[in-house]
């Protein structure tokens, strides 16, 4: 399965944190502006209709932010493979987003218990 988005984004606003998946990869097409892309060797300021794609894992890391006065349309597709782990390593947190909403957590990792935590 395949999912797409098109996000605008106002100045000083980001899609969402710095971050990579496990289990979905995706894609970018810049559609108008110019926003920065963050990723693992630095930052790169894109052109419309420049494409990009993030791969599984810490090479697929990345963050996308508008530092322009005029707003940014991106279009953004993934697989949407479940379930989908993500890495944030600025604040050290992981979420994992399992089918039923009820599992769904996101969790710093120093919050992290051992393997036979409360069993029995």
């Amino acid at each position: 399965m395949v999912g797409a988005t098109i996000y605008e984004l106002p100045a000083a606003q980001s899609i969402c944190p710095y971050h990579y998946e496990y289990g979905n990869e995706e894609w970018l097409i810049v559609l108008v502006g110019r926003p920065v892309l963050r990723h693992p060797e630095g930052e790169d300021q894109l052109e419309p209709w420049d494409a990009v794609c993030f791969p599984v894992g810490p090479a697929g890391a990345h963050k996308l932010a508008n530092r322009t006065d005029e707003p940014v349309r991106l279009f953004m597709l993934s697989t949407k493979h479940e379930p989908s782990v993500a890495v944030y390593p600025d604040s050290d947190k992981i979420g994992v987003w399992p089918g039923d909403e009820r599992d769904h957590i996101l969790v710093r990792r120093e919050s992290g218990v051992e393997y036979w935590d409360r069993e029995s």
